[in-house]
């Protein structure tokens, strides 16, 4: 756990960027860090500036729900990250610098986890990592390998709200779908 303390510390003391300026505070990670599993999201909005944790507002409160319905445990089954750990202005889109001066933050992240399973929750997710531009509804649901792990997109939470329908082949049943295959290959490789 040390070198998630460090981590930590380094974070919070970052000046790369602007958005230290802006933020309250750095929003690193939560979960489990020794788990298989990562769940990667675009950036902190207000809540979480606010609590510093990933994915507490409202699209992580769904987050939350549907991790349940796959019988995950957000606590013990996967680690909660985003590409950047600061909070944009205004909720916006992180910039290509942004995301660059945050990198080796993630990328540090990505070694002390150490996961095989890396899900991709939303377009700049799936740039940031996989340098792929192309949206997510093409692309979810699917394994790819890339430098000995396994990614797979996922719609991000905050899109899912505008789409609260359950019924076949609605944006939210199509997650849960990603997150219970995520869970089987877990427990294929026994974590």
């Amino acid at each position: 756990m040390k070198g998630f303390d460090t981590l930590e510390n380094r974070c919070a003391a970052c000046q790369r960027c602007d958005l230290a300026h802006h933020r309250k505070m750095v929003v690193v990670g939560r979960g489990n860090p020794r788990s298989d599993l990562m769940l990667i999201g675009e950036a902190p909005g207000a809540d979480e500036d606010n609590l510093g944790l990933p994915f507490v507002g409202r699209s992580g409160r769904l987050l939350s729900e549907l991790l349940k319905e796959a019988d995950l445990d957000e606590d013990q089954d996967l680690y909660i990250c985003n590409v950047i750990k600061c909070r944009p202005p205004h909720n916006r889109k992180p910039t290509l610098e942004e995301m660059r001066q945050c990198r080796p933050w993630l990328r540090e992240q990505l070694e002390l986890v150490n996961p095989s399973l890396v899900l991709l929750a939303g377009a700049t997710a799936l740039q940031a990592l996989l340098g792929i531009k192309s949206g997510i509804s093409k692309l979810r649901g699917q394994w790819h390998e890339q430098e000995g792990r396994t990614f797979m997109p996922v719609f991000h939470p905050s899109y899912l709200l505008r789409f609260r329908s359950r019924e076949a082949g609605s944006p939210q049943t199509l997650t849960l779908q990603d997150l219970q295959e995520a869970k089987r290959r877990l427990s294929a490789q026994g974590g």
